[in-house]
């Protein structure tokens, strides 16, 4: 591609790289140039415009990002993603539904490599999805590009974008209770929003006391697909109530504690196939906290084990709860 100034005269069958007023109207920039546009610039008195001249070879804005997204997402469909139209050399990549975002990082890597025109940008993996958020959108800064460079990057990046469904349908949730603990009716109406945020259902809610056997017996008793502790008192070690209830009830805890704030005291577990997550007390907030990537990710079905919640720490500063009977610093006086 060449650009640069040329002649009005030279002008038609370019793309105009600048938007031009002509009379009482604009032309905007990205237009392809035709002889009416070199009248009307002709009439305004202009001489020299600035545009974009392809070469052979070259492949046109709109056109790249078309063929780069249908690469991405070679079936949106079975992605769960739906595919916009293309624009200014843009094509955005939406969730159809509730779902994780689900990336081949190394790919996309070496997408954005290619060429600096052609790039795709998008949220971080794992992300949870609401159906119609925008999952990744796929850019060519300049009017054209090689064609050769967008075969390159398409075949680098094939189905390298999709959103994870959630396989998981129920939820069950057990909630302990102690004399003058919190309330548990915003804490179970939060959770109950973050399930059917993923389109599932909380099936399943039983309040018990905060004590080892009652709990290990509601977690045997609870239905759902995956089943969620709230503590009325914050679990503070591995061998505290709730994770012992775990393994009272014949089950496993992989992982206390994570290094995502909000949200480091969860543990996770699982119990004849069902995972068993215990909840930090952030999560009777609907703020975001480390919960819900967990619970995001076990309910698409992504293995997550306490490798993965490990990992979890770098970009898992989250934005503070201000109701946190323990922020992270003191209020100033």
């Amino acid at each position: 591609m060449k650009f640069g100034p040329i002649p009005v005269s030279r002008a038609s069958g370019t793309i105009l790289a600048h938007s031009v007023k002509v009379g009482d109207r604009k032309l905007r920039k990205g237009v392809r140039l035709t002889p009416e546009h070199i009248a009307q610039m002709d009439r305004a008195g202009l001489t020299n415009v600035t545009v974009a001249r392809m070469e052979p070879g070259d492949c046109h804005e709109d056109e790249a990002a078309r063929t780069l997204a249908t690469a991405l997402a070679p079936d949106p469909s079975l992605a769960n993603l739906r595919l916009t139209e293309a624009f200014t050399g843009r094509v955005n990549l939406v969730a159809e539904s509730p779902g994780v975002a689900v990336l081949s990082t190394d790919a996309l890597h070496r997408f954005n490599q290619v060429n600096a025109m052609i790039t795709v940008a998008t949220v971080p993996q794992y992300q949870q999805m609401n159906a119609g958020g925008m999952v990744a959108t796929i850019k060519i800064i300049s009017y054209a590009v090689p064609k050769a460079d967008v075969i390159y990057a398409a075949n680098l990046a094939h189905g390298a974008i999709r959103v994870a469904k959630p396989v998981l349908h129920t939820a069950g949730l057990v909630v302990t209770d102690i004399p003058g603990g919190p309330p548990n009716e915003k804490g179970i109406a939060a959770i109950r929003g973050r399930v059917e945020e993923l389109g599932m259902e909380l099936s399943d809610v039983r309040i018990v006391p905060h004590q080892t056997q009652a709990i290990s017996n509601a977690i045997l008793d609870t239905h759902g697909d995956v089943v969620m502790i709230l503590t009325a008192s914050a679990t503070s070690d591995e061998n505290d109530v709730a994770p012992e209830a775990v393994r009272a009830a014949g089950g496993t805890v992989d992982r206390f504690g994570m290094p995502v704030d909000p949200g480091n005291l969860l543990f996770l577990g699982s119990l004849h196939g069902r995972a068993v997550i215990g909840l930090p007390g952030c999560a009777r907030s609907p703020a975001l906290n480390g919960a819900d990537w967990v619970l995001s990710r076990v309910a698409c079905g992504i293995e997550t084990t306490g490798n993965d919640i490990a990992a979890m720490g770098v970009g898992g500063l989250l934005k503070e709860i201000p109701t946190r009977p323990q922020p992270r610093a003191a209020k100033s006086k």
